[in-house]
């Protein structure tokens, strides 16, 4: 039977970047080729990581962290718009999103060199003033107040998912679900109607287990956890949450803190601020800003427990979240 021209195919392209994996999942016109929407996608997440990665000596955010300080250097606009989101968040959150951490983030080996002592000293005893406080943009132009070594892996991968949805509206695409290492965005509806479903995970070191799932509809979700990315220090576990305030991981934290936002950088970046913060001041921070947050709590023995703010998770410890 021939396709009408009100049918749509469904499309799942993926693949690699920023050390992980991007997917889409859409539903477009037959006559669509997914070979342009693919080099399209991979050009797009391509173009983040060349200008916010850590792990490239050639990036723009490298470049900007070897500037010296009163300089101003031009950059190019997809960093400057995620160092200017990075700045407003780092100011409402009081700093629990800081994007003036490089020098913890690499002493603590999290980034492209492995820890060492010394590192992690120097990293401990740095009297550090927050990127919110020693970083000025005007239009293009970025230059360090202050000596400072910036890192974007709280919010890069978020916006990574945020250029995937927008590179598939320049094809006209205007129902898809496109994600980076979890982080996920949704833009309209399935073809039945019906919204799109991501899980959020169970906090768990060796599996991927479901704790509840979203229904999502034009929004964006987030989860900062301390089961994923961690290096084992002494025979305890190391979050990759830095805490500010200490320049080393977390020392106490809810398991995980998933955040719904209209975009994926703005979730991304507020879900590393409530984890760094913790659930009492975290959740008030939630709630003063009209944030819709899960937290997932360690009990003493190996329970999770939730508590949810806003609206979508006001009914938690509830199983299902609709969006």
């Amino acid at each position: 039977m021939s396709k009408t021209s009100t049918e749509t195919v469904r499309h799942a392209l993926h693949g690699p970047t920023m050390g992980t994996r991007w997917s889409a999942l859409f539903f477009a016109a037959p006559d669509v080729d997914p070979g342009s929407i693919q080099a399209a996608l991979h050009t797009a997440v391509a173009e983040v990581d060349a200008q916010m990665s850590t792990w490239r000596a050639d990036s723009d955010l490298m470049r900007l962290n070897a500037a010296p300080v009163g300089e101003w250097v031009v950059m190019p606009g997809h960093i400057a718009t995620v160092l200017r989101l990075g700045l407003e968040i780092g100011r409402a959150s009081g700093g629990a999103f800081d994007v003036g951490l490089g020098d913890a983030v690499t002493a603590w080996g999290f980034g492209p060199r492995d820890a060492t002592a010394e590192g992690i000293r120097a990293a401990i005893s740095n009297d550090r003033r927050p990127g919110h406080e020693t970083l000025q943009i005007d239009g293009d132009l970025v230059r360090k107040s202050a000596p400072v070594t910036l890192d974007l892996n709280g919010i890069a991968k978020g916006y990574g998912a945020d250029r995937l949805a927008e590179t598939l509206g320049d094809f006209g695409i205007v129902n898809a679900l496109v994600g980076i290492d979890g982080e996920m965005r949704a833009v309209g509806t399935k073809p039945d109607g019906t919204a799109w479903t991501v899980a959020v995970e169970a906090p768990e070191l060796n599996r991927r287990t479901p704790h509840s799932i979203l229904a999502l509809q034009d929004a964006a979700v987030a989860t900062s956890g301390d089961y994923r990315h961690w290096v084992d220090a002494g025979g305890r576990r190391l979050s990759h949450t830095m805490d500010p305030t200490r320049g080393a991981p977390l020392d106490t934290s809810p398991a995980s803190v998933t955040v719904v936002a209209p975009t994926c950088a703005e979730a991304d970046a507020w879900a590393t601020a409530l984890m760094v913060l913790g659930a009492e001041r975290g959740t008030a921070l939630a709630r003063s800003h009209g944030l819709d947050a899960l937290f997932l709590l360690r009990d003493h023995g190996d329970g999770v427990r939730s508590v949810g703010v806003g609206r979508l998770f006001a009914d938690e410890p509830s199983p299902a979240v609709p969006a």
